[in-house]
């Protein structure tokens, strides 16, 4: 018999739902912080930790792995890759960089983040 407790859009890895979450806890920790070097190992913990927790909120089916890199914004590039070899079905990855590049803040901003999701369901 098929479990039900794992079926259906409610269990669904959803990139809409996680980008929400990364865009609301990117802009409330980092909105109004100016790169600092000494802060950056602190600020890539409470990243990951309350993307974690309000994913852990959905009370979805997944286990999540979230990785941060904060950069200082100074020309300097930056080339991020994932690979992944899982369900491509139920797992699902999310990379987001913020701030976005239309965003009317941007020129202020003194540092990028790239913030990355996996959800591998079980």
């Amino acid at each position: 018999m098929a479990d039900d407790s794992h079926s259906g859009e409610e269990s669904a890895w959803s990139n809409d739902e996680i980008e929400k979450i990364v865009v609301d806890v990117l802009d409330s920790l980092l909105k109004n912080k100016e790169y600092q070097e000494e802060m950056v190992p602190y600020w890539i913990d409470e990243i990951c930790e309350t993307t974690t927790e309000r994913l852990n909120e959905l009370k979805k089916s997944f286990k999540y792995i979230v990785s941060c890199v904060l950069m200082q914004r100074n020309g300097a590039g930056l080339h991020t890759v994932t690979s992944c070899f899982w369900d491509t079905v139920n797992d699902g990855v999310f990379t987001y960089v913020w701030p976005k590049e239309k965003s009317k803040d941007q020129v202020k901003k003194s540092l990028y983040c790239i913030l990355t999701v996996f959800g591998v369901e079980y």
